[in-house]
């Protein structure tokens, strides 16, 4: 799958202005996320922490839900923007290999400038796939 280098500037930079609606008072590291899927539709997502640690939900998997809960399950790209580029956690990893490993994973920092381009499948080797389910 290709993308424009036009595209995925735009999901950087739709990513860096839903991370200015993240709700990080306690990690104070603000993440925003877009995803764009196989039909061509845009869900942007942030982090949202809570005072109970474990119910914090990340940008990368509010994107996801709202994607799927919309109807759409193949995604083409996803961008995740943080302070320093980071990438997406193990559980995100996770979650996007349900959908499918040859998502393109874009990872920008703060600026708006891409870190690193990889995708699913280098991110999370061996992935517990459905597939996996099949006996």
């Amino acid at each position: 799958m290709t993308i424009t280098k036009q595209v995925k500037q735009s999901l950087i930079d739709l990513a860096n202005t839903a991370r200015e609606r993240a709700y990080a008072p306690y990690s104070k590291y603000p993440v925003g996320a877009a995803l764009r899927t196989k039909t061509g539709r845009i869900y942007t997502g942030v982090n949202i922490e809570n005072a109970a640690y474990p119910h914090t939900m990340c940008a990368e998997r509010v994107a996801i839900f709202k994607a799927v809960s919309e109807g759409e399950k193949e995604f083409e790209a996803i961008s995740v923007v943080t302070d320093n580029g980071g990438s997406p956690c193990g559980g995100c990893r996770q979650v996007l290999a349900e959908f499918g490993l040859d998502t393109i994973v874009l990872m920008a920092d703060k600026d708006g400038k891409l870190v690193k381009e990889t995708t699913v499948r280098e991110l999370l080797p061996e992935a517990f796939t459905p597939e996996k389910l099949k006996s």
